[in-house]
């Protein structure tokens, strides 16, 4: 699996900040000052200021179980390989399945059958009935910070499942790229509830 930030708010804290100085008709001068007040407001849970400051990420090779789980966080915008156009080429694992030689020939072969069924002419859209839950795809999602930050402490949770908390600590590495105070006060490995 591959996350990749592809386009983001330029200054997503600054714009932030200044917002959040038009939200409480605050006059901070400074850079610094306007940060501080973003931190405040952040920490307040007054987080509708930040909702101005969008970012999009590419996340390739990642299973169906993980992207059902992503789509659920419903303010965000996604756009996902098209198994009905595209054909099905891989498939992933967690941890506890990567050695299992049962569940690997059990997927080796449904991919053979759905090869198998493509090459007699059923239509992709038709043949993918029968891929399992850990076929890959490629997805685009552009979320506002304030519901990535809703989306970092439900999925770096120890509890979030592994694949989808991989996910969420390659997309934190990413904005805490571009970003100083928006995401500062989460770890890779959150562990908040």
């Amino acid at each position: 699996m591959d996350v990749k930030l592809l386009s983001y708010t330029p200054n997503p804290d600054l714009l932030c900040a200044d917002i959040a100085c038009i939200c409480y008709q605050s006059r901070k001068e400074t850079e610094e000052e306007k940060l501080s007040l973003l931190r405040s407001i952040i920490k307040k849970g007054h987080e509708s200021v930040i909702e101005h400051a969008n970012f999009t990420f590419l996340i390739k090779g990642i299973s169906r179980v993980a992207s059902h789980q992503l789509v659920r966080h419903r303010i965000a915008s996604y756009t996902q390989q098209s198994l009905r156009y595209t054909k099905a080429t891989d498939y992933t694992l967690p941890e506890s399945l990567k050695d299992d030689f049962q569940t690997k020939f059990y997927l080796n072969s449904l991919f053979s059958f759905y090869q198998s069924l493509i090459e007699k002419g059923v239509k992709k859209e038709d043949a993918r009935y029968i891929l399992p839950n850990a076929v890959t795809s490629d997805i685009v999602v552009t979320m506002n910070a304030r519901e990535l930050r809703h989306f970092f402490i439900l999925r770096l949770d120890k509890r979030a499942q592994e694949e989808i908390r991989k996910v969420a600590q390659k997309m934190l590495e990413e904005v805490k790229k571009v970003t100083k105070v928006l995401f500062e006060d989460f770890e890779e490995e959150d562990e908040r509830n």
